[in-house]
């Protein structure tokens, strides 16, 4: 297994595999991003869960996910 941080985000507001597309793409556009996983909860909190080279600053998170049209509601 990998020895790179791994951190998990819920997120709300995604609905379908369109949304999944532009989580997994907000996040890889993060400098050291090396892997996304995301898991669609329709009408609940779906989970992002990324891999990087070193751990993520959270504005930058906050950003990215703001910017796709979801909310950030857990780190």
């Amino acid at each position: 297994m990998s020895d790179q941080p791994t951190a998990t985000y819920g997120i709300e507001g995604m609905t379908c595999e369109h949304c999944v597309m532009s989580i997994d793409e907000a996040f890889r556009e993060l400098p050291g991003v090396t892997d996304v996983r995301v898991e669609l909860v329709v009408g609940g909190r779906s989970t992002a869960t990324v891999t990087s080279t070193a751990p993520l600053d959270d504005a930058a998170v906050d950003a990215a996910v703001d910017e796709a049209g979801y909310t950030l509601v857990e780190r």
